[in-house]
């Protein structure tokens, strides 16, 4: 097995994470939660109610459980619904064009 170089050939819905509701609005939250969908039911994929929620709750489908967002990470969805974290840290050295 090797490793590989990722990348992607289409943007990203993203928002910074913040806990609080004036800096992190219900809409750009319910953007992003209501983009994460079901990757395991190609039929019927839907949506996952409370996939990311304003407590900093990032709730992966399929996968057994939840990741803690913490503040400054930035939460993405691919456009097959498939969330993704990223940490404040890679987002502050440019890591990743962010705008």
């Amino acid at each position: 097995m090797a490793t590989h170089t990722l990348a992607t050939s289409s943007d990203l819905t993203a928002v910074t994470y913040s806990q609080s509701p004036l800096v992190l609005v219900p809409t750009d939250l319910a953007t992003i939660s209501g983009s994460i969908k079901n990757d395991m039911n190609l039929a019927f994929p839907g949506v996952i109610p409370g996939a990311f929620v304003q407590e900093g709750f990032l709730f992966i489908p399929n996968r057994g459980g939840r990741l803690k967002v913490l503040p400054g990470d930035v939460v993405a969805v691919d456009n097959q619904g498939w969330p993704i974290l990223i940490s404040a840290n890679s987002i502050a050295n440019g890591n990743w064009t962010y705008t």
